[in-house]
């Protein structure tokens, strides 16, 4: 491999080491569950994996992101050396990616508020309007529920899932969590907070005793598309900004505590 591909597979290394972050901080991915993957080509892809030093997504660092084949097996020297191992559940992930040549990453995470809600019986609906408008847009299209509450950890059961999931781009697991697949990593975890989200709003509203309403077709039909550089790109600078910056107590101002 040549040292502008090294170069290349450290950035993208960092790029998934930061989404994996991300999860941990949003609360999707709690303790040491979850992981993240992006393909380079069709028969290799950089996933989270574990280490000796096993510390969970939120400290997950670009050392913990190796790159291996659709299989398992490291695909290039040392990538599992030092005691690292690919996830079990790496099939949910594989399987993905052999189905839909147009993703390029999917995201695992454990949203506690995407399992209770579903495990009440609510729906990821479109109930909200400008509030998160692709995430209402993607919540019209159906979220699928995979309703089987097992480790993805082999190829029959990965198929099942992503049977489940079609040609959608996020699919709940029944007492598990999510998958959410896109065409690049960013994508695919802003899919995952906007269903944590509409999960937790769902929640909050079924406990104060309100019932889910879908947005009206007339206000679907006035919400604009603000393109990807907006939807994507500036929202995941906001999510990198909140990793990087120090979130202040009520009362303290920043400057208090440098």
């Amino acid at each position: 491999m040549t040292r502008s591909n090294n170069r290349e597979l450290d950035r993208l290394r960092t790029e998934i080491a930061d989404a994996c972050r991300v999860l941990a901080a949003r609360g999707l991915a709690d303790g040491i569950l979850g992981h993240v993957s992006l393909r380079i080509d069709d028969s290799m892809l950089l996933v989270r994996c574990r280490g000796p030093r096993e510390r969970g997504l939120a400290f997950t660092v670009p050392d913990d992101v190796r790159l291996v084949d659709l299989d398992g097996a490291p695909a290039g020297p040392g990538e599992l050396d030092e005691g690292y191992t690919v996830p079990n559940e790496l099939p949910l992930h594989t399987e993905v990616l052999r189905a839909r040549p147009e993703v390029r990453a999917v995201v695992h995470a454990h949203p506690p508020a995407v399992v209770a809600a579903d495990l009440a019986g609510l729906a990821v609906r479109p109930i909200v309007g400008a509030f998160d408008i692709p995430g209402m847009r993607l919540a019209a299209g159906g979220v699928p529920v995979y309703p089987r509450g097992v480790l993805v950890r082999n190829r029959r059961l990965a198929q099942e899932m992503v049977n489940a999931l079609g040609d959608r781009p996020v699919v709940v697991l029944r007492a598990h969590g999510l998958t959410s697949a896109a065409g690049s990593v960013e994508q695919a975890v802003l899919q995952a907070i906007s269903v944590d989200t509409l999960s937790r709003l769902a929640l909050d509203i079924a406990s104060a005793g309100g019932s889910l309403v879908d947005l009206p077709d007339e206000d679907v039909a006035e919400l604009p598309d603000l393109g990807g550089s907006f939807n994507t790109d500036t929202a995941w600078r906001h999510e990198l900004a909140r990793l990087r910056t120090p979130t202040p107590v009520s009362g303290e101002r920043l400057d208090e505590r440098r």
